[in-house]
């Protein structure tokens, strides 16, 4: 799979390994807040996913104007999620990376004491996870046979204790540790036919007695391998 063309590198080059992000970002306050709206959600995950951009070709991608990119760019750049990459353009317009490859927020105090913003933050996580897995689908007609094997859409419902959901939680996320990692500054080090992968698992508690019957989950679909 090949990304847009729109995301595309100047000069067709990939980001040089200097501009390599560091691995992980812990939220506090300001870089909540600042990541509390669905576009600055979108436009990080788009650098660290396809490398550095410039507004005009962000704004292409997600349909946006290239100022209110900008805007958006520049909160980002301020809470020290995003640097201008000076090494690139040719001065007319500024060249954006992210500084870093992932997010982590596990403050308990801070999501309490920041109730708004760690809301906005999670609901434009899981706007973008519902994004990513809706245009996967929609080019799932177009994939190799190989990949469409590969793609997989499951939920279970479990009864668990609090103590054995976080269990699930940290052996899920180990599991996926064991894999190669996407790294658009280090491409050739991977196998020819790898390609970028998303997986995206969510551990949701349902508290309000509900068997599943009645809401609006798939209450256990499952599928695996989907082809059209």
């Amino acid at each position: 799979m090949t990304d847009d063309p729109r995301d595309a590198h100047a000069s067709g080059g990939r980001p040089r390994p200097s501009e390599a992000p560091v691995s992980r970002v812990e939220l506090d306050a300001r870089g909540l807040r600042a990541l509390a709206h669905p576009v600055r959600v979108r436009l990080l995950g788009l650098l660290r996913t396809h490398g550095p951009a410039t507004a005009t070709r962000l704004a292409q991608r997600m349909e946006l104007t290239s100022g209110a990119t900008s805007y958006h760019l520049r909160q980002l750049a301020a809470a020290g999620f995003v640097a201008e990459d000076t090494e690139r353009g040719n001065g007319r317009e500024r060249w954006w990376r992210a500084v870093h490859q992932s997010t982590s927020f596990t403050d308990r105090e801070l999501a309490f004491r920041e109730l708004d913003a760690a809301l906005g933050y999670l609901r434009s996580v899981v706007a973008a996870h519902t994004l990513l897995a809706q245009r996967a689908l929609n080019e799932l007609e177009t994939l190799p046979e190989p990949w469409r094997e590969a793609v997989s859409l499951n939920d279970a419902q479990l009864c668990l204790t609090p103590e054995e959901a976080v269990a699930l939680r940290r052996e899920l996320t180990e599991v996926v540790g064991r894999y190669r990692p996407h790294d658009p500054t280090a491409r050739e080090a991977a196998p020819e036919n790898a390609e970028r992968v998303a997986v995206v698992f969510h551990v949701l508690p349902g508290l309000d007695g509900d068997d599943g019957l009645d809401d609006n989950g798939a209450g256990g679909a499952e599928a695996t391998g989907t082809a059209p």
